[in-house]
């Protein structure tokens, strides 16, 4: 497999069966409630996250019951930590379109996903394993702690990069360790190859969210200019983490006193995000993610070669191709 797109037809039937059981999941007695699921169900993603529990699933065995109701239960779960963070972030869009507290309001948007997370735990339960149920509830945790630590260092210039790494790690990463520990499960392994699967997974989700980080120093189609979400939240990222700490311009200084600043001009952000790319802040990002490319290639390395081995790499490769 060359491709994401190879990867979603080899696993169309199976992917079928997981938003058929999403959708029955997520039904209740409700009108209100039934009318918010289907229009957000409307705008789902790529569903990189079930793809990667089935992924686990055929690389170690073949996808079952078990599988599928866990990767019905990260996917549910992920979602639910989508409406939450929209909700604290006052987003009102999301993929371009409306997000449930800007179609709705906050009240509505914290009840629906305190639903989508109930149904996650549900379906953990249903697998019938307490190792499955343990790996979902642990990863609920990282996640709220990885929010409160992208608060909590908010505007800290002096943050390093081992934190950094620490925050994105339960922000982002945890994620994706979650989705191999439960398809491994769901096929009864617990072994070696986990551990190395465990290892694949942190390195693809720190990837993932370096990634969304260089987002937010490109153009944006839809406002035709830089994003610089992050930066007028004051989370200092890897490429302005970089070249503040390793530049050698006579800007570095001021530069570092405007990343301390708990407001933003516009022109302040455009400011730290042309200083982030001139002072190599970009290039260093990408260099970043090809080593731990390379690092998680080698954590493959144990298993025999596959369709199933190739199709992780290929989902890697995806993450660090993928556009806006």
């Amino acid at each position: 497999m060359t491709s994401f797109q190879d990867i979603q037809q080899a696993l169309a039937p199976d992917l079928k069966l997981l938003n058929e059981r999403i959708e029955s999941a997520l039904s209740s007695p409700n009108e209100l409630m039934n009318r918010v699921v289907r229009s957000f169900l409307e705008k789902r993603g790529k569903q990189i996250r079930p793809i990667m529990v089935l992924l686990t699933a055929k690389l170690l065995g073949t996808v079952n019951d078990d599988v599928l109701a866990g990767a019905v239960a990260v996917e549910l779960l992920h979602n639910a930590s989508l409406i939450h963070d929209d909700v604290v972030d006052d987003t009102l869009t999301r993929r371009g379109n409306p997000t449930i507290n800007g179609a709705w309001d906050n009240h509505l948007a914290v009840l629906m996903g305190d639903f989508f997370l109930s149904n996650a735990l549900l379906q953990g339960v249903s697998v019938g394993k307490i190792e499955v149920v343990r790996s979902i509830s642990n990863l609920g945790r990282l996640l709220s702690i990885g929010e409160l630590d992208e608060i909590y260092t908010a505007h800290n210039s002096h943050l390093d990069e081992d934190t950094y790494f620490e925050i994105i790690y339960r922000k982002t990463a945890s994620l994706f360790v979650s989705c191999v520990e439960v398809g491994a499960y769901g096929v009864g392994v617990t072994d070696h190859r986990l551990d190395a699967l465990r290892e694949f997974a942190r390195l693809l989700g720190l990837c993932f969210q370096i990634k969304d980080d260089v987002f937010d120093y490109f153009s944006d189609e839809k406002i035709g200019k830089p994003t610089g979400n992050d930066l007028r939240e004051g989370k200092v990222t890897l490429p302005l983490l970089y070249a503040l700490h390793h530049s050698g311009s006579a800007q570095a200084p001021a530069m570092m006193e405007l990343a301390r600043q708990s407001q933003l001009s516009p022109a302040e952000v455009d400011s730290l995000i042309a200083f982030a790319i001139s002072e190599g802040g970009i290039d260093y990002a990408y260099d970043t993610m090809r080593r731990l490319r390379s690092q998680a290639e080698e954590t493959l390395a144990i298993f025999p070669p596959s369709q199933w081995r190739d199709a992780m790499l290929t989902l890697f490769d995806f993450i660090i191709s993928r556009e806006l």
